[in-house]
């Protein structure tokens, strides 16, 4: 172990090795030595969070188009993590409450946070598109997705409802081995971490890029309190070709 640490490697490393010999002497040799008792962890050293002004968040959401652009901009204005942006189901959109609950996030626990209301109708316009390819998966006797817990045994219908579709889901299907179905995932995290990390580079934005070299870290940094004007005008670069009363403020 102090090897690893004088050669530098991370903490995480070296609690997973250590993690290991303690497996290794608990579990498959039986023995519990006494100097066990007294062994530190590596500690993770403390970080500060890079968060962008909001010029160059402007400057880098104008370099994205389409679903990224959705995704990125409901980072921004509603405060998501990737992950929880990504994972995102039909249900979890309250339109008429300007909602939406992020389910199981940091810490296993459920949040509600804001829906801006300059992304209500590229939501609605999107969550159409979605609908349409749903039904047509449907038709093709596809249509599932992957539920959370023994949901399924409860409710053997959910997995096909629109509901639980996810609101950002993949271009591809994938099979579940347990049951033989072609479903649909949600939309990759690396896509927008690569639509990002490719428009931090085009924004000439370099703390998005430079974060520990890591876009998943340049996504999250997206996290700032927008406000409805900063969305409105950013809708109308990412959509230039729609009227742009759609995305006006409320």
């Amino acid at each position: 172990m102090s090897g690893l640490a004088a050669r530098g490697v991370s903490a995480s490393t070296q609690n997973q090795a250590l993690s290991a010999i303690l497996f290794l002497y608990g579990v498959v040799i039986g023995e519990r030595l006494p100097w066990m008792n007294d062994i530190v962890r590596a500690q993770r050293p403390a970080r500060l969070p890079v968060v962008l002004s909001r010029e160059e968040v402007t400057s880098l959401l104008s370099q994205l188009g389409g679903t990224v652009w959705l995704m990125a901009s409901l980072m921004y204005g509603a405060g998501l993590r990737l992950l929880e942006c990504a994972e995102l189901r039909v249900k979890d959109l309250n339109f008429d409450r300007g909602e939406l609950v992020v389910r199981d996030g940091k810490g296993g626990k459920d949040r509600v946070t804001i829906l801006p209301a300059a992304l209500k109708q590229p939501l609605v316009d999107h969550l159409t598109r979605v609908k349409s390819q749903h039904d047509a998966d449907l038709a093709a006797g596809r249509g599932s997705v992957a539920l959370p817990g023994a949901l399924r045994a409860k409710s053997p219908g959910a997995p096909r409802e629109w509901a639980w579709q996810w609101v950002f889901p993949a271009t591809r299907f994938y099979v579940d081995e347990a049951r033989g179905e072609r479903r649909r995932h949600h939309l990759h995290e690396s896509v927008l971490q690569r639509a990002v990390k490719d428009a931090a580079r085009a924004a000439e934005v370099s703390a998005a890029r430079s974060t520990n070299s890591d876009p998943t870290r340049a996504a999250g940094d997206l996290r700032y309190p927008a406000t409805p004007a900063e969305i409105s005008a950013l809708s109308r670069t990412a959509y230039p070709a729609r009227s742009l009363h759609h995305f006006d403020a409320k």
